[in-house]
């Protein structure tokens, strides 16, 4: 292997290993979507790379999995407040879908975008280096549909908004694009280390 700001958290707690004003979850796993979970199957899951590439492609179920295994180990971070540590997903680095796709020189930015529309924005160098993965497993089991299965991106260092559950693709751009929560007020990048939450912060 190799914004609403009605979204509110639990009292937080000051902790050096926590992004300022989060709180751990414990194993807890908070359940939050801008849209109702779809019946989506694997049969049925794509996944497609397009925009500003050389070969823009779209892999099924099948082809995705034959790609290198990749795994998460870590910790993942929530815009509400929460964070959720000793967390391990498991799926395709999303470096072996672009590899494949490879960019043009120019691009510099994606939208991420699910099978039920949503979408975010994210620099391309946040999706990129073994940053960023398709994941498909949470703990050894088959993610469930209510945190993004049957796959789902997953940027681990950004607030967990930027990770699209039933993620459908990436759009390659040469600029930056609001997303869904991004044209709702919350910021363009998201970084929880320094409480990127809403625009302007």
């Amino acid at each position: 292997m190799h914004i609403t700001r009605g979204f509110t958290g639990r009292p937080r707690v000051a902790d050096p290993g926590l992004p300022p004003g989060q709180y751990n979850a414990g194993d807890h796993w908070p359940v939050l979507s801008a849209e109702v979970t779809p019946e989506l199957a694997p049969a049925d899951w794509t996944f497609r790379v397009d925009g500003l590439v050389a070969e823009p492609r779209t892999w099924d179920w099948e082809e995705a999995h034959r790609l290198p295994p990749s795994a998460y180990e870590g910790a993942i971070h929530c815009v509400t407040g929460w964070s959720k540590f000793g967390v391990r997903f498991t799926g395709v680095s999303l470096d072996a879908f672009l590899d494949t796709a490879r960019p043009h020189v120019s691009a510099t930015h994606a939208v991420a975008y699910a099978h039920t529309g949503y979408t975010a924005n994210l620099p391309l160098a946040d999706l990129t280096g073994g940053r960023a993965w398709i994941a498909w497993e949470y703990d050894g089991k088959p993610l469930a549909p209510e945190h993004g299965g049957p796959a789902r991106l997953l940027v681990p260092h950004l607030y967990f908004w930027k990770s699209a559950k039933w993620i459908a693709g990436l759009r390659i751009l040469d600029h930056d694009e609001p997303g869904f929560w991004e044209r709702n007020g919350y910021h363009e990048r998201g970084n929880p280390w320094e409480e990127q939450r809403y625009s302007g912060d």
